[in-house]
């Protein structure tokens, strides 16, 4: 075992957090009962970017339970916990990680977990990926095939795919229905206003929210908003996305018309600079201003910083910016995943069944590694709907099924 943490006696606390994300995952918790017995990933390394913190842990303990050598890290610096990056090496992981990490220690660490010669590759943004395919190339050769959790590592996907760079087989997690349908639209809406919530301590009802991207993940924001009471308000540069925000109830327009108008703004859309100076200098004195997307590039801090008079830290994760005389516009978590940088991420029972289809993912291209063809693969439909099978079960509802004839006549021409 190697790692690279912040303190490792910080471990008792973090084995309280995956103590009880583990009491609220019930289809982890099976799977952990199944993989122990089966071990499923026995003589497999496994090289895991996520987000660390307790929820993506107990998935890790859920794989090393099914055989696997585990070599972590995380996926964004200011996500990290120190005190579950201990727990982990305390359960006996291998753990490259600490939170607030320079841009240099964060690509160290990721060069640390991919130098084990892994066969398994669970990303979430690409950054393992992308690592694998420019410094570390002489790693390719031990990858069988990886997982990408989210929105933005598959765009990177797709692109690297259609300019035939990409090297290994990716399952493309987040396509799955068990993932998007709930993570980035139930997930995402409830965590991002923790996050805000907690972190400002201000009212929202009766406030304008500007949400930009009406993808699954902004459908979940601008549901949760209206459920504060907000006015909403949705960016968007797709027009069928943008019929349905006005069907749903909000009210459309371009962001620089917005800008004029929002209390809060939430970033959303895994583009770059969906907010820029021209936006910032129309604001409102006190508009909070959050990124949602995975990287820290939809707002453009770097304009931000430049055009600022002067800067106040004026909470923990708030720091005010004076775009011009007296008018201030206020930042969370740097511009980072508001959600994680303010918060503790997804509820656990969200990522219960997120983390479930990477895991079974990751057994899929264990047992059918010498006959995957594509680069980019969907989740397989038993995937899915074990795992929609599993959480029903665990809900306590049941289904109809179809009949023989049913089934028949679903399969037939004939009316």
């Amino acid at each position: 075992m190697s790692y690279e943490i912040r303190d490792i006696n910080l471990a008792p606390s973090g084995e309280h957090k995956i103590d009880w994300v583990r009491k609220n995952c019930d289809i982890l918790r099976s799977l952990e009962a199944d993989f122990s017995e089966t071990k499923p990933f026995t003589g497999i390394r496994i090289a895991l970017s996520v987000h660390l913190e307790a929820k993506t842990a107990y998935l890790c303990k859920v794989l090393a339970a099914g055989g696997a050598e585990m070599f972590v890290t995380g996926s964004n610096p200011l996500s990290t916990q120190d005190d579950v990056a201990a727990a982990l090496v305390k359960a006996g992981l291998n753990v490259f990680a600490w939170y607030n990490s320079t841009p240099e220690e964060y690509e160290r660490h990721i060069g640390m977990v991919l130098s084990n010669h892994c066969n398994i590759i669970i990303d979430d943004g690409g950054d393992l990926v992308n690592m694998l395919h420019t410094k570390m190339r002489d790693e390719l050769e031990y990858v069988i095939g990886g997982c990408e959790e989210t929105t933005t590592g598959i765009i990177r996907l797709r692109a690297m795919d259609r300019d035939g760079e990409l090297a290994f087989p990716m399952v493309m997690v987040n396509e799955a229905d068990c993932k998007h349908l709930f993570d980035n639209r139930y997930g995402t809406g409830q965590s991002v206003w923790d996050g805000i919530n907690r972190t400002t301590n201000l009212i929202v009802a009766g406030k304008y929210v500007v949400v930009a991207g009406y993808g699954w993940c902004g459908k979940g924001v601008a549901m949760r908003a209206k459920g504060l009471g907000a006015k909403v308000i949705v960016t968007e540069v797709d027009p069928v996305k943008a019929i349905e925000a006005v069907m749903d109830g909000f009210r459309v327009m371009p962001m620089h018309e917005a800008a004029k108008l929002g209390d809060f703004f939430v970033t959303v859309t895994g583009c770059a600079h969906v907010i820029t100076k021209e936006d910032f200098l129309v604001m409102k004195n006190g508009a909070i201003l959050c990124n949602a997307g995975h990287f820290d590039i939809e707002i453009d801090m770097k304009g931000l910083r430049e055009m600022a008079l002067s800067t106040i830290d004026q909470r923990a994760n708030i720091v005010g910016y004076e775009v011009k005389k007296d008018t201030f516009l206020y930042v969370l978590g740097e511009g980072r995943l508001v959600n994680l940088a303010c918060g503790d991420g997804h509820p656990a029972e969200i990522m219960d069944m997120s983390f479930a289809i990477q895991a079974l993912s990751a057994k899929y291209l264990v047992e059918h590694a010498k006959e995957l063809t594509e680069k980019l693969i969907n989740v397989p439909r038993a995937v899915d709907l074990e795992v929609a099978n599993r959480k029903l079960s665990f809900l306590g509802v049941t289904i109809d099924t179809l009949t023989p004839e049913q089934e028949a006549y679903l399969n037939s021409s004939a009316v």
